[in-house]
């Protein structure tokens, strides 16, 4: 049986990626890999063997528990720590990594970074602003903590700058350790409210992204012209504005008309033009409201038509950091990359 995984932070208010829980009609213990359709959760338990369970069949161990039983543990302990052998099966928590907007008040939110996991995180958080890069803190997260980092004002949001973490993964023992983690985060207003939940760790109410998300899928404010009052009424515990997803577009977009619907011999010039612009508009939302640093837009060189309508839109979008044409040796002038801010 194969399932869509969705490894985005959970809207349930109770659980995320990364918490320990138990079975409540079993012994079973383990960690929270994913959320699947159909209100079921994946969760990782010996040997890192994963098993799909009902929501209401789970149900997360406290962090009170979980520290009086690390006591209970503790004192139990005969030798030093050298001697301390940690089963080989115990299950662990290889993701849930956050970036969490707490609000302070109705003006300002303070940004926090969350370990969620069981790893132990060295890591550099930066801020970058038109190639100025603001160092924002730097050292390591313990597993199930948190640390502010900066302090940001909510008028400001369309300037707020790109947010940047490099992170090691370090565990004590013999195991294969993942690749080093970067991620970049922008916040839009387009994606903003689809990340309001309760904060890992912090247990406080936020809005939250998942910094070691796998294919994340955005869910974009279908009207974000009024942004900045819609924040501030979610943020103090408003009800938010409806929704709609839209999927990550590829890296390469080809707009050639037979590429995007199979009635060209129905359509006239116009409505050629039409149906390619739509698509191009399309992908360039989509790929701004996921993050993507470039895409490239394949238009032809025919008349020019497309390409001269092409450039005037991307020169006039504020997300553009800059486009040219691309890969001229294989498509002459019939490509342009857009770098997004």
């Amino acid at each position: 049986m194969s399932y869509n995984v969705q490894h985005s932070f959970n809207q349930n208010k109770n659980m995320n990626i990364g918490d320990k829980v138990r079975l409540v009609h079993g012994r079973e213990e383990g960690v929270i890999y994913a959320f699947l359709p159909g209100n079921i959760v994946e969760i990782e338990i010996e040997d890192g063997f994963r098993i799909p369970v009902l929501r209401n069949e789970i149900v997360t161990i406290s962090p009170v528990e979980g520290q009086r039983l690390v006591k209970e543990q503790d004192s139990r302990k005969i030798g030093s720590q050298q001697d301390i052998i940690v089963p080989r099966n115990a299950p662990f928590a290889e993701k849930g990594i956050y970036l969490a907007f707490v609000a302070s008040n109705d003006r300002a939110v303070t940004m926090h970074i969350i370990n969620n996991s069981d790893w132990i995180l060295p890591f550099t958080a930066v801020a970058i602003n038109e190639q100025v890069s603001t160092g924002l803190a730097g050292g390591v997260l313990q597993p199930r903590t948190a640390q502010k980092l900066s302090e940001l004002i909510m008028k400001d949001f369309e300037t707020w700058p790109t947010f940047e973490f490099k992170m090691l993964y370090y565990r004590e023992g013999n195991h294969t350790l993942p690749q080093t983690l970067t991620k970049r985060i922008k916040c839009r207003a387009q994606s903003f409210y689809k990340n309001k939940g309760k904060a890992p760790v912090l247990g406080k109410e936020a809005f939250v992204y998942q910094i070691d998300e796998e294919n994340p899928k955005v869910e974009v404010q279908a009207s974000p012209e009024n942004f900045s009052n819609d924040l501030k009424t979610s943020l103090m515990g408003g009800s938010k504005t409806e929704t709609h997803v839209l999927e990550k577009p590829e890296q390469v977009v080809d707009l050639h008309i037979e590429k995007l619907t199979k009635h060209v011999g129905s359509l006239s010039n116009d409505s050629i033009l039409k149906t390619q612009l739509s698509a191009f508009e399309s992908s360039l939302e989509s790929a701004i409201a996921n993050g993507m640093e470039e895409i490239t837009f394949i238009h032809g060189a025919g008349s020019g038509v497309l390409r001269t309508e092409l450039h005037k839109r991307l020169g006039k979008n504020q997300h553009v950091n800059y486009f040219k044409d691309a890969q001229k040796e294989k498509f002459g002038y019939g490509a342009t990359l857009v770098k997004i801010k």
